[in-house]
């Protein structure tokens, strides 16, 4: 049997990657199960010591510990590398090799739809470790200028500075038009609920020659980016998609089976 595994702070019990991969693992008959791990933030690198003594054939990360394992790999796939943070670890004996899928799963996300991202302008939501691989994928596609928007100059100047001159950064909005083609959100918050203050800001935007919004949250009644995208007679793609094509890139490294994405997205849809 193999052992998989997902880690995160407190929200890791939330996290439907346990019961999504269970999923997908007895639909293809592999003997092997998931479980999630809270580890608090002072314990990385214990955690990743654990990893080697208790056997574990790989690993998820998510928020907010993708860029904080980074030290603690013996090897970077160059994905990683580039986009500075690390979702996926597979265990070689004493050894752990970081990757990054999150890049390569909204690239298929984009193919997809059908949306040519080349010479179209784009503004990201969020500075973390999603961020980085959106806006990765949007510069190796040859976006014409990705716009950032994140709480402070300091998280976004450290994906700005990678992103070369294609990328520049704003930290607040108003209600004046805005040109973005694509709108890409990669922060946790898509719901009034979430963050009442945040749901106003959106709502107010006024995104002239939008064609497609991308939420990589999933599972929201009131979803601010659907709606704001309804309202406006955009193309709206919500997270089961790029999750999805980041599963299956998962599963692939992990097992070397590749599975389409429709049979995640119905393990999502059955879980969430």
């Amino acid at each position: 049997m193999k052992v998989f595994c997902i880690l995160s702070d407190e929200r890791v019990f939330r996290s439907k990657s346990p019961a999504i991969f269970t999923h997908v693992f007895k639909r293809i008959g592999i003997d092997s199960i998931y479980v999630p791990f809270k580890v608090m933030p002072g314990d990385i690198g214990p955690a990743m010591q654990s990893l080697k003594t208790l056997n574990i054939d790989g690993a998820n990360v998510t928020v907010p510990y993708k860029e904080s394992v980074l030290p603690y790999m013996n090897i970077l796939s160059e994905g990683a590398k580039i986009v500075g943070a690390v979702n996926t670890i597979i265990r070689h004996g004493d050894q752990l090799k970081g990757y990054n899928t999150n890049a390569i799963g909204f690239m298929h996300t984009l193919e997809e739809a059908g949306f040519d991202v080349a010479d179209k302008t784009a503004l990201v939501f969020g500075t973390g470790g999603v961020a980085r691989a959106v806006v990765f994928i949007l510069n190796w596609l040859s976006a014409g200028s990705v716009t950032i928007a994140g709480r402070t100059k300091e998280h976004i100047s450290r994906i700005t500075e990678k992103s070369g001159d294609k990328a520049k950064e704003i930290s607040t909005f108003n209600d004046k038009p805005f040109s973005a083609n694509i709108v890409v959100n990669t922060t946790s918050v898509s719901s009034e609920e979430e963050s009442p203050e945040f749901a106003q800001i959106i709502g107010k935007l006024d995104l002239k020659d939008c064609e497609l919004v991308v939420d990589f949250n999933y599972g929201r009644k009131n979803n601010f980016w659907r709606n704001m995208a309804e309202k406006k007679g955009i193309r709206f793609i919500n997270g089961f998609t790029p999750l999805a094509h980041s599963a299956r890139q998962i599963l692939l490294l992990w097992t070397k089976i590749d599975v389409g994405p429709d049979e995640f997205i119905k393990a999502i849809k059955e879980h969430i």
